[in-house]
C-alpha cells in the first residue's frame, strides 16, 4: 500500500485547479501600530507551487507563519479547502513545514525523525515504520534510515526534514527558505529534487525565498512581496517580462529603467529622444518608467537605425565577464545603460570603447510612474 495515496503516478501530470488555499485581507501587527503584513489577499490552487519572493522584512515569512499557525493574524482570513483555519492550532491544520535550519532532533535517527509526526498522531508502530521508510526512499535516503543528523550532510539533513514534512500526507507543504544554508551546487540539486517530488505528489506548496532564480525556476506563480504587501502575483515569465510595478522590475532580474512621457503614437524617453510607437501607452499622467532588460540589448553594427528598433550610441565604462556572456556597463549621453551580450561578441571590447546598442520596441515594458 502506498503511503502517499494522493500522489500522481505519471511524472509531470499534476493538476492545478480552483481555489484551495484562500488568504483574505490578511493583516499582522506586533505592536498595534506598525503592520508587518498589510491586507494581503491571495488565491492558491490545489496542486500549485507558489513562491513568496521578496527582500528581508517584506512580510513573506510572516505570511507563511500565519498559514502554518505559528503566528496569529491581527485581521483577515485563511481558508483551506473551504474551512477557516486561522483559529485552528498548528498541529491540527494538517500542514507540513520545512525550516531553513532543518529542526531535526539530534538524538533521533533519520527514520525516527521522519516518523515523529506519525507518533504524535498515535499511528500503529508498523504503519510508522512502513511510511517512514517510503518517505525516506522518496527523497533518496532509503539507505540512511539508521543515521543520526550528525552523520548526515547538510543536503541529506534537508531531505530528512522534507520527508518528515510529507510523511503524514499534509494538505499543504510550506518551505521557509529551506536551501539558504546550502552551497550553490547542492542548492541547485535540491531545487530539482523538490520539484520532482512536487510533480509526483501534486501537493499544494508554498516556498519562501529571497532568491530570484529559485522562484523563477521552481514556481507555477510568484507572489512578490514588498513592505508588507504583494506587488504582483503572476506566472514567472509575467513577473519578469511584464512587472506590475517598478519595484518588481527592479527586484526580479537585472534592469534598465528610463523616465518617459507618452503622447498619441509617441514615447519621449528622457535622454534618448522620441520613439514612434503604434501602440504607445496612454494614461492620465502620461508619465512612465520604461523597462528594458540588459539581455534584450544587442550590439548594432551597421551604423543606421532600423524600423522597430531603438539604436543609441554607447560608451563602455566597465565590463563583467560571466563566462558565457559579458555585462557591458556604460552610458548613452546622460543615460546609464547595462547590456548583456554573448561572450563571443565581446572579445574585442574594452573599457572606453564607443559602440552602438539597439533593442526592439517590443522589448520595452512601460510601467505607469508612481
Amino acid at each position: 500500500m502506498n503511503a502517499f495515496p494522493g500522489r500522481i503516478e505519471k511524472e509531470g501530470q499534476h493538476s492545478v485547479t480552483g481555489r484551495y488555499l484562500e488568504i483574505r485581507d490578511l493583516v499582522k501587527s506586533y505592536d498595534g501600530r506598525q503592520q508587518a503584513v498589510r491586507g494581503i489577499s491571495l488565491d492558491i490552487a490545489k496542486g500549485e507551487f507558489v513562491s513568496f519572493l521578496g527582500p528581508s522584512g517584506s512580510g513573506k515569512t510572516t505570511t507563511l507563519m500565519m498559514v502554518a499557525g505559528f503566528e496569529q493574524p491581527t485581521a483577515g482570513h485563511i481558508v483551506l479547502g473551504g474551512r477557516e483555519i486561522a483559529p485552528i492550532p498548528p498541529h491540527k491544520r494538517n500542514i507540513g513545514m520545512v525550516f531553513q535550519n532543518y529542526a531535526l532532533f539530534p538524538h533521533m535517527t533519520a527514520a525516527e525523525n521522519v516518523g515523529f509526526p506519525l507518533r504524535m498522531r498515535k499511528r500503529p508502530a508498523a504503519e510508522i515504520a512502513r511510511r517512514s521508510a517510503e518517505a525516506l526512499a522518496m527523497v533518496g535516503l532509503g539507505d540512511f534510515a539508521g543515521r543520526q543528523p550528525r552523520e548526515l550532510s547538510g543536503g541529506q539533513q534537508q531531505r530528512v526534514a522534507l520527508a518528515r514534512a510529507l510523511v503524514f500526507e499534509p494538505d499543504v507543504l510550506l518551505l521557509d527558505e529551506p536551501l539558504g544554508a546550502l552551497d550553490k551546487n547542492l542548492r541547485e540539486h535540491m531545487q530539482v529534487e523538490i520539484k520532482r517530488i512536487h510533480r509526483e505528489l501534486g501537493i499544494t506548496t508554498i516556498y519562501v525565498t529571497h532568491d530570484q532564480t529559485e522562484a523563477m525556476t521552481m514556481s507555477d506563480r510568484i507572489a512578490v512581496f514588498s513592505q508588507g504587501v504583494v506587488e504582483q502575483f503572476a506566472a514567472p515569465l509575467d513577473v519578469y517580462l511584464r512587472p506590475a510595478t517598478r519595484f518588481v522590475g527592479g527586484f526580479v532580474g537585472d534592469s534598465n529603467f528610463f523616465a518617459a512621457t507618452s503622447r498619441p503614437g509617441m514615447l519621449e524617453i528622457e535622454g534618448l529622444g522620441s520613439l514612434s510607437l503604434p501602440q504607445a501607452p496612454a494614461s492620465a499622467s502620461g508619465r512612465y518608467d520604461v523597462l528594458v532588460r540588459p539581455e534584450a540589448i544587442s550590439l548594432w553594427r551597421d551604423g543606421s537605425a532600423a524600423a522597430g528598433h531603438c539604436v543609441v550610441p554607447f560608451t563602455v565604462t566597465a565590463l563583467v565577464n560571466y563566462g558565457d556572456s559579458v555585462l557591458l556597463m556604460g552610458s548613452s549621453g546622460t543615460v546609464q545603460l547595462r547590456a548583456r551580450i554573448p561572450f563571443v561578441q565581446a572579445t574585442e571590447i574594452r573599457e572606453g570603447a564607443q559602440l552602438q546598442l539597439s533593442w526592439r520596441h517590443v522589448d520595452m515594458h512601460c510601467i505607469p510612474a508612481a
